[in-house]
């Protein structure tokens, strides 16, 4: 290598306390990866732009393989429709930005708000961003199982982390109330419906709403009779996401790590994927898509809503996000979803396999 590249790979290598966003061609993206992996110093991290309009124009130039974790996430940008010449180049990165194409690897979003969505996420955690990038690679290829004790090995670690404690601190916990029962579960038939119930939080997932769908759900895996569950949420919503103020109140990561395998309804939605028929509504933050995601069928009334903001605490889904979503609509859109923060609406989600009706 010249000195040159190597000058340039110290510099690049050097912390910065204001993330930044660089922007590289395809044809030069082979020689910039090599240049930081001979740099001395840690391994930047921070987002890199991809422009891939040369590779629409003169075919797809040599990669070295990308090495999650360690290479920075790389962000296509392409002002043209990306055809199969730019398909494999696409694959390999994070996501891109583009105005159509083949395959799921590009998004059709604003270049500028999104490149500042994601370097506003990654100026927050750049480990969990990190970490977000490499088992969204990883679990391509795993079975769910495999999959989710990777994601909740990970979720566990962020736990541990500084980005995360960060987030608690400037995030105070509620004071606890006394709530009717988080879930109501009835019998129609053949037909199981399961409701969550904690409207006043728009139906924020806790524990005892865990633990009333995984009872429900237990029900129909020892019940064949029953055809089809119904999985609903009552009031403005189906479903906010975790309960805040339970995060991070496990005092031992690695023991919440066992809880979450074992107390997964994720899974439980899986096994029982062909009956559970979630009918989604208003808000589907986290685990309010991440868990219907797992079922063969999903629906969605008009004006829903949804969105993976988990990077903003510090941490990477822990419902299954990283596993049920992504086999719905490809480890990219995923990574868009996660990185940017940014919710997306029936329309999209139906464009994209989130959801498969409008109800």
């Amino acid at each position: 290598m010249t000195a040159e590249p190597r000058r340039a790979a110290k510099a690049a290598a050097r912390p910065s306390r204001v993330c930044t966003v660089q922007r590289v061609g395809a044809g030069e993206l082979a020689e910039f990866l090599t240049s930081l992996r001979y740099a001395d110093g840690p391994m930047p991290r921070r987002p890199v732009l991809v422009d891939l309009d040369d590779v629409v124009r003169e075919g797809t130039p040599g990669l070295p393989p990308v090495r999650p974790g360690l290479d920075p996430i790389l962000v296509g940008v392409s002002t043209s429709v990306l055809g199969p010449a730019v398909a494999p180049l696409s694959r390999s990165l994070a996501f891109t930005i583009a105005p159509g194409g083949v395959g799921r690897s590009w998004v059709d979003a604003p270049v500028d708000e999104t490149v500042e969505a994601v370097v506003s996420t990654f100026s927050r955690a750049p480990v969990a961003s990190g970490v977000l990038d490499r088992i969204l690679r990883a679990s391509e290829d795993l079975s769910v199982v495999a999959a989710l004790e990777l994601e909740s090995s990970a979720y566990s670690m962020l736990l541990a982390s500084t980005e995360f404690a960060d987030w608690r601190r400037r995030t105070p916990r509620g004071t606890p109330s006394s709530e009717p029962a988080a879930v109501v579960v009835e019998r129609d038939g053949s037909s199981l419906v399961v409701e969550l119930n904690r409207p006043a939080r728009h139906n924020a997932f806790n524990r005892a709403m865990r633990d009333g769908v995984l009872e429900a759900l237990s029900i129909a895996l020892a019940d064949d009779s029953i055809a089809e569950i119904l999985l609903r949420g009552r009031g403005p919503s189906y479903c906010s996401g975790g309960d805040l103020d339970e995060f991070g109140s496990c005092d031992s990561p690695a023991a919440a790590h066992l809880v979450r395998l074992e107390q997964s309804v994720g899974h439980a939605v899986h096994l029982l994927r062909e009956r559970v028929v979630p009918t989604l509504h208003g808000a589907c933050i986290g685990a309010g898509i991440e868990i219907p995601a797992f079922a063969s069928r999903v629906r969605a009334v008009e004006g829903s809503w949804f969105q993976l903001p988990e990077l903003s605490m510090g941490l990477v889904p822990g419902a299954g996000g990283t596993v049920g979503i992504p086999r719905r609509i490809g480890r990219w859109r995923t990574a868009f979803l996660a990185l940017t923060g940014q919710r997306i609406d029936v329309a999209t989600a139906l464009d994209w396999g989130l959801v498969d009706e409008r109800y």
